[in-house]
């Protein structure tokens, strides 16, 4: 229960609390997008790649890239934020990002993905999502080094596929924060609102 007058947090407040967090997060983060064709989600899932500190992000297969006008619907101008590549064979996306030094877990429902909650992704991860209707093409999940599985409980096939990314990207960020709290090395996370203002000219970004 709040004790005193509960508000927003104002806009320099909140770059200054996400800079902390900033400083206390460490491990890489990328994202290859195999054949996803809609617009909308491919907006929504560079915003929040860049929400989350992801470092680069592979287009593969068909993937639309972030020039089309209709993405920066949902980007918002946040495809600046993210290295991206145009698109390349999805075996070929796999490979670079194994080559620069991610594990490379596919998002899919198969016979030997593990649950999210017991994924390891507390480390530098590469998290491969499939398009909107297949999902994972077979040769890439036999590229992968793991696969993992979003948990259900209603009586709905799937997730979209930008739901999906945010869902596994904020629990990676989630496992390493929560390491860090054990350690006691996580930023403390404070909101005080009486932050102070005079010099913060950090860009907002796509706020």
């Amino acid at each position: 229960m709040s004790t005193g007058t509960r508000r927003q947090l104002r806009p320099t407040d909140v770059k200054r609390l996400n800079r902390s967090w900033r400083r206390g997060t460490e491990n890489r983060l990328s994202l290859i997008l195999e054949s996803v064709t809609g617009p909308f989600n491919v907006g929504s899932i560079f915003r929040t790649a860049a929400a989350f500190g992801a470092d680069q992000l592979w287009l593969a297969g068909n993937a639309i890239p972030p020039t089309n006008p209709k993405v920066q619907k949902t980007a918002l101008g946040t495809d600046r934020l993210v290295t991206w590549h145009d698109p390349v064979p999805a075996l070929e996306a796999v490979r670079e990002a194994k080559d620069h030094g991610y594990t490379v877990i596919a998002v899919e429902l198969t016979g030997d993905a593990v649950p999210l909650h017991r994924a390891r992704l507390g480390r530098d991860v590469c998290l491969v999502l499939g398009s909107e209707d297949h999902g994972c093409s077979p040769a890439v999940l036999e590229a992968a080094d793991e696969v993992i599985y979003i948990p259900q409980v209603g009586r709905v096939g799937s997730f979209n596929v930008g739901v999906a990314a945010a869902i596994v990207l904020a629990e990676a960020r989630r496992q390493e924060w929560a390491a860090a709290d054990a350690s006691g090395s996580a930023p403390d996370g404070d909101t005080d609102s009486d932050w102070g203002t005079e010099g913060d000219t950090e860009d907002a970004g796509g706020t």
